[in-house]
């Protein structure tokens, strides 16, 4: 099963933003990711849509972070993806007619949703500023 990963590349993206007074560029972003241009400006309009980014067109142009990194969750950026499904299991009968199935379903779907609440509780305490402290860190480490 394909895994979805624009919620990590939305991440380090931000973080490169943070680092730079200059606006990137889609295609720039693309080559970073090992993307295309039109897959970038997708996912990037929702954090636009939020007030994360801004846009620029022409010579010069390219994307801007709008907001310092402390004031950024995992949370936003994860809702500027229109809350992709964190898990991938699902029923092989949504609404079964045999008990035992009914009862695999209400029971899987439960522990899915405390899951689900618990990591979006995690993701609305982390702010890309404590991401971008542990790459300082990290930095740090490898520069010793």
């Amino acid at each position: 099963m394909r895994q979805d990963t624009r919620l990590s590349r939305l991440l380090h993206v931000l973080l490169h933003m943070a680092q730079t007074e200059a606006p990137m560029t889609s295609q720039q972003i693309a080559v970073m990711l090992g993307s295309n241009a039109v897959v970038v400006r997708r996912i990037m309009a929702g954090l636009r849509d939020g007030g994360y980014v801004d846009a620029e067109r022409g010579h010069g142009g390219g994307w801007r972070i709008t907001k310092r990194t402390d004031e950024i969750t995992v949370l936003d950026v994860y809702r500027s993806l229109d809350e992709p499904d964190l898990f991938a299991f699902g029923f092989s009968k949504p609404s079964p007619a045999c008990l035992v199935e009914q009862s695999v379903n209400a029971t899987i779907k439960g522990a899915i949703e405390t899951a689900k609440d618990a990591i979006l509780d995690k993701f609305s305490t982390l702010r890309l500023s404590q991401i971008e402290a542990d790459v300082r860190r990290r930095m740090d480490s490898v520069a010793r």
